[in-house]
């Protein structure tokens, strides 16, 4: 399978512009996966911007979501 990358690029979230990674989708989530994170494409808009991946900010981040 061939990566779509100018495809995913455009709709990569990721605020974090000297990222490498960005619009190679399977690097990202192993990147993220073996430092114990989350890749910034499941978070929130607002939340992507902290940079913080971890899964206690997602989940903190999606009960947020759901009560406004």
């Amino acid at each position: 399978m061939d990566c779509e990358r100018a495809s995913n690029k455009k709709n990569c979230s990721c605020t974090y512009e000297p990222c490498p990674r960005k619009g190679i989708c399977c690097e990202c989530i192993a990147y993220h996966r073996q430092a114990g994170e989350l890749p910034g494409c499941l978070f929130s808009e607002e939340a992507e911007k902290t940079y913080d991946r971890s899964a206690a900010f997602f989940v903190s981040d999606k009960k947020a979501r759901r009560q406004e």
